[in-house]
């Protein structure tokens, strides 16, 4: 669980990234599964677009990433989602600690 300051921290540091995954109208299925467990796999801390649907699938989707995943939710703002995985093998974000 990400504390307050944590999460502050990574909504600086995601504030420049670019969506890597782009969820469509169709939801989440293997294909795009296996590309979110990838890019959290090699960046931690991504931005995911979350399509152009309403904000109760929005909801189901970023629900759906977190468990399925095992990813901390930071933000959404608009259609775009930033999460949160920490690398154990080869971590790439020092979290600051409370």
């Amino acid at each position: 669980m990400l504390t307050k300051n944590q999460i502050r921290f990574l909504k600086a540091q995601a504030h420049h990234l670019h969506p890597v995954v782009m969820i469509g109208a169709n939801g989440i299925n293997e294909g795009v599964d296996r590309e979110l467990e990838r890019a959290l796999d090699s960046h931690e801390l991504i931005k995911v677009k979350l399509g152009n649907v309403e904000d109760e699938l929005q909801a189901e989707m970023i629900a759906h990433i977190t468990t399925a995943h095992q990813a901390e939710f930071v933000q959404k703002i608009g259609h775009v989602a930033v999460f949160y995985r920490r690398n154990e093998d080869a971590v790439k974000i020092t979290l600051p600690r409370d």
